[in-house]
Order: C-alpha cells, then sequence, then structure tokens
C-alpha cells in the first residue's frame, strides 16, 4: 500500500511539473504572443507583463522591464520596480542601470545620487567612472568630469573610457 502512495506522488509531482513546463514553453511559442490585434499600449502592457514572468527575478531583468514603464508615460509603475530592486541590497551595477534611466528621463538628481553611489562602490570601475564624468560634463559640470576622468584614466586607461570622455565633450551619450 505504501508503494502504490508513493507511486501515485511521483505521477502527480510528474504531471504538474511536466504541466508547468508545457504552459512555460507554450507561453514562448510563436503564435501565442500577447501583441496580436491589440492596440500598441495593450500590446507593450501584455508584454511587459509576460516579461515579469521571464524575468524571473533577475534584477537587470526588472529594471529593463521598469525602464519601459518609467519611460513610457508609467512612471509609478517603472519605479516601484527600481524601489523592489534598490530594497534588496542592490548590486553596485544595479544601481549604474537604474541611474542611467533616470538620467534618460532627465532627472539628473536622481541619477546622480545614484551614479555617486556606484562610484563610491565600485572604485575600481574605470570604464564606468569615464561614463559617469561623461555623464557630469553633459550636465555642465566639468570639474566633477574631468576629475572622474583623472580617476578612470589614472586607474586603467582603455578604449571605453577614453570614447565615453571624448564622446561627452562633443554632447555624445555614451554607449549604453
Amino acid at each position: 500500500m505504501q508503494l502504490r502512495s508513493i507511486i501515485a506522488s511521483v505521477v502527480i509531482t510528474a504531471s504538474l511539473f511536466a504541466s508547468g513546463v508545457a504552459v512555460g514553453f507554450a507561453a514562448q511559442k510563436p503564435g501565442v504572443w500577447p501583441y496580436r490585434d491589440k492596440s500598441n499600449q495593450e500590446a507593450a502592457l501584455a508584454m511587459l507583463e509576460l516579461a515579469k514572468v521571464q524575468a524571473d527575478g533577475g534584477s537587470w531583468e526588472r529594471i529593463a522591464i521598469g525602464r519601459i514603464y518609467y519611460l513610457s508615460g508609467s512612471k509609478p509603475a517603472g519605479q516601484a520596480i527600481f524601489d523592489e530592486v534598490l530594497a534588496d541590497e542592490p548590486e553596485p551595477s544595479d544601481l549604474f542601470r537604474i541611474a542611467r534611466v533616470y538620467r534618460e528621463a532627465g532627472e539628473w538628481s536622481q541619477a546622480k545620487a545614484l551614479f555617486d553611489r556606484y562610484v563610491s562602490e565600485k572604485p575600481k570601475d574605470s570604464s564606468g567612472m569615464a561614463e559617469v564624468g561623461a555623464y557630469y560634463l553633459m550636465q555642465g559640470d566639468r570639474a566633477a568630469a574631468e576629475a572622474l576622468f583623472d580617476r578612470s584614466f589614472k586607474r586603467e586607461p582603455n578604449v571605453w573610457a577614453t570614447v565615453a570622455a571624448a564622446g561627452s565633450y562633443l554632447g555624445v551619450t555614451p554607449q549604453e
């Protein structure tokens, strides 16, 4: 009798697993994507809901989703995602990515706070430091920008840092 219970449990568990895999696979099959026959707004929102499932809790993925909300006019939804990421002991790279979104949205004071935190937490990232310097320069703070460039180039001169700095003198945003 006990063997029969074990077998039944295994069969139930396997069938639940298989149905979960099937649902996940079906959600990714072409033809069942949620953008067909919908307005742009409805399609985007449906795709973002699917992306949340696909993100599987990954911070970079959630930030990318938050970016779309934030920059497309659903700031509260984007900010809620950023707040969740920031509340959960974020990696320095999470700070950097969210700061980029704020900068892209024209919200320099919010971006600056996260960029400054990033630079203090990652003092050896010469490329990131130069990119932050480029943003400072593009905001008109040449002294702070050049101080970051100096630190970056002293640490490890590399093409990405140099390109970010060069572009910023010409008003070209660093490539993200």
